[in-house]
C-alpha cells in the first residue's frame, strides 16, 4: 500500500508552490497552483494536471498534489471558472452556476495546451466528480489528449433519486422558464433534502480531512461556494445525455483508471460501472461501504488503497 504523506500541513500552501492566475481565452481570471521541478524538462518524473469536482477549490487537495511533488511529478491543478478564487459566474457568490459545460471545456482545451507544452511529459490528467466528467468529456472530443487518465468517483452520472435524468432536467428547465435558473437549486450541502450536518458524511469518513476544507473556508473565505443553480443542473445532465452517443467513449484509446464507491451518494456508480466497460482501455478500483464520495480525502485506509493503484497504473500507462 502507497505510503500516506505523514507530517504535512494540509492547511497551509507548501514552501515549494507557486500560486498564480491564468486567463482563459475570454480573458476569465482562473487560479493555477504548481510544483515545478528545478529541471522539469531531464529530471521530472512527468506531469499531472489535477481537476477538481464541483464546488471544490484545489486547497482541498493539497496533500495529494503534494504526494505527487515528492514523487518526482511536475504538478499543476486549476479552480474552475466560476469556483474557488477563479473569477465567479454570478453575483451572488455562493450559487455555483455555468452558462454551459462547453465553457469548461473550452478552458480545460486552451488550458491544456500551453501546460503541456511547457511540461515535461509524460502528460497525466487527473480528476475528481465533475472534474471526472469534464476530464472525460474533454478526451472523447479529443480537446485533451493525455497519455493517462485517472478518475476519483467521476460525475458521470448523478443520483436523480430513482427518476430517469430527463425528469430532473425537465424540472430544472421548468424553473429557469419561471426565472430561477439563477437561484439555487437547493439550499444547503451537497445535494437536495440533505441537512448541513449530513454533509460530512456525504464526503468522507475522515474528520480531520474533512475539517480541512471548513478550516480553508476561514483562512480564505472566498473560496467557499454553495449548492448548484438550476440552470448549473439542466446543462449537467445535458452534458451528461451528450456522453450517451454510443462510439464517444468506445473510440478512446487513452487508458483510464476509474475510483469510486458503491456508497456513493452524490454520483451514479452504476454509470461508472457502466462507462467503464464502454472505454476500451479502462480499469476500475471499487470500494463499498468503507468509502464515500472523496476518496483521495478518505481514511488512510481508503486513500492508501487508492494511490497505491494510481501509482501502479502510472508506472504501466505513463512510464518515465
Amino acid at each position: 500500500m502507497s505510503k500516506v504523506t505523514e507530517s504535512f500541513d494540509r492547511r497551509s500552501i507548501p514552501k515549494q508552490a507557486i500560486e498564480s492566475t491564468w486567463r482563459a481565452a475570454d480573458g476569465w481570471e482562473i487560479r493555477r497552483i504548481d510544483w515545478q521541478m528545478a529541471d522539469a524538462k531531464s529530471k521530472s518524473r512527468g506531469s499531472i494536471l489535477f481537476l477538481p469536482g464541483r464546488g471544490d477549490h484545489y486547497e482541498k487537495y493539497l496533500e495529494t498534489l503534494d504526494h505527487y511533488a515528492r514523487a518526482g511529478w511536475n504538478v499543476t491543478s486549476i479552480d474552475w471558472r466560476g469556483q474557488g478564487l477563479s473569477g465567479r459566474c454570478l453575483p451572488d457568490r455562493n450559487v455555483g452556476h455555468i452558462d454551459d459545460f462547453a465553457t469548461w471545456i473550452s478552458d480545460l482545451e486552451y488550458f491544456y495546451q500551453s501546460w503541456e507544452a511547457e511540461r515535461a511529459g509524460p502528460h497525466v490528467v487527473i480528476a475528481h466528480s465533475m472534474g471526472g466528467h469534464l476530464a472525460l468529456r474533454a478526451a472523447a472530443e479529443s480537446a485533451v489528449h493525455p497519455d493517462a487518465i485517472i478518475l476519483s468517483a467521476p460525475m458521470l452520472s448523478m443520483q436523480s433519486g430513482g427518476l430517469p435524468l430527463f425528469v430532473n432536467q425537465a424540472a430544472a428547465r421548468l424553473m429557469e422558464w419561471i426565472g430561477r435558473g439563477e437561484m439555487p437549486a437547493w439550499k444547503v450541502s451537497e445535494k437536495p433534502l440533505s441537512p448541513i450536518d449530513m454533509r460530512a458524511k456525504l464526503l468522507t469518513h475522515d474528520l480531520d480531512r474533512y475539517n480541512d476544507e471548513l478550516a480553508w473556508w476561514q483562512i480564505r473565505p472566498d473560496v467557499k461556494l454553495g449548492p448548484a443553480s438550476w440552470h448549473w443542473i439542466e446543462r449537467a445532465v445535458a452534458s451528461i445525455r451528450s456522453m450517451d452517443t454510443p462510439g464517444s467513449l468506445e473510440n478512446m484509446r487513452i487508458p483510464t483508471l476509474l475510483m469510486a464507491t458503491t456508497a456513493d451518494q452524490l454520483v451514479s456508480t452504476k454509470r461508472i460501472i457502466h462507462d467503464a466497460k464502454r472505454l476500451p482501455h479502462s480499469e476500475l478500483l471499487l470500494f463499498g461501504a468503507e468509502a464515500a464520495h472523496e476518496l483521495l480525502r478518505e481514511a488512510d485506509g481508503v486513500r492508501g488503497k487508492c494511490l497505491q493503484a494510481m501509482d501502479v497504473f502510472l508506472d504501466k500507462h505513463a512510464p518515465n
